[in-house]
């Protein structure tokens, strides 16, 4: 009972001591690890998922790749524009932008935390044009924007009974690496960000905020959840990108409410 009480205490102490808000929805999260020890792990992830599809990572200058950088480039500049006008520059401080598109069929895209970007270009016939580029990116931004990942990741490891300390490399522990891996898809062929339900809603309400900041209609993200629902429909497993989210009844329900205060961020450029 002791041994209970103890431990009960201690994961207290750390729920307490380990909070931090989400920028714009003002939602208490919990930080166990800090940008500090998850952006050198997300930045070698990254390299080495280049290094591995370096033949399939299209050139700067291919059509798609320029689309994609030219709305990517457009996200990044009004998200660190408003992230550096509310004090919360300090949350991207350390981020190092990157936007890539691979060759690949799957319907997919990610950001990991520091603003490593890629785009699938399977996904490209379904997003159509630079508003449903900016819905798609606009919500994966958001995810490390909101610092779901340093959450999920902060979550296992409380599940797992293991700490973590200012300043410690957290990939030097096989533990706290092998966490990462999971949630982050390393080893797998198509990366993929494991987050909850939650977390993907409230990455779909910053993310329309986020498109309408860079001059993109958030109206038009609903027309892109519903071409991304018919093009899975029939499939015998949803597309990755929708693997982990709310049905898509539930998540057009929710961008619906969301709308009104997304539109008061649209000026159209």
């Amino acid at each position: 009972m002791k041994k209970l009480f103890l431990t009960a205490s201690v994961a207290g102490i750390l729920l307490f001591n380990s909070c931090s808000t989400v920028p714009l929805t003002g939602r208490s999260r919990f930080d166990l690890v800090s940008n500090e020890q998850v952006l050198p792990m997300a930045f070698q992830a990254y390299s080495t998922f280049l290094t591995e599809n370096k033949t399939t990572v299209l050139p700067a200058s291919n059509a798609q790749a320029l689309k994609v950088k030219t709305v990517g480039s457009r996200l990044i500049t009004a998200v660190k524009s408003y992230m550096n006008s509310n004090n919360y520059g300090n949350l991207i401080a350390d981020y190092q932008w990157e936007v890539n598109v691979v060759q690949n069929n799957e319907k997919n895209a990610w950001c990991m935390p520091g603003g490593k970007i890629v785009v699938y270009t399977g996904i490209l016939p379904v997003t159509q044009d630079d508003a449903g580029l900016a819905t798609v990116m606009g919500h994966e931004i958001a995810h490390a924007i909101a610092g779901h990942s340093a959450e999920r990741m902060s979550q296992e490891m409380v599940a797992q009974g293991i700490g973590a300390a200012a300043g410690v490399a957290l990939s030097k522990n096989p533990k706290t690496q092998s966490i990462f891996n999971t949630l982050y898809g390393v080893g797998t062929p198509v990366a993929m960000l494991k987050f909850s339900r939650n977390q993907e809603l409230e990455a779909d309400r910053l993310g329309l905020i986020f498109m309408a900041m860079a001059g993109y209609n958030p109206q038009n993200a609903t027309s892109f959840w519903n071409r991304m629902s018919a093009a899975s429909a029939g499939a015998q497993k949803p597309a990755e990108f929708l693997s982990t989210h709310p049905s898509d009844a539930t998540r057009i329900a929710q961008i619906q409410k969301y709308l009104p205060e997304a539109q008061q961020y649209y000026k159209k450029k």
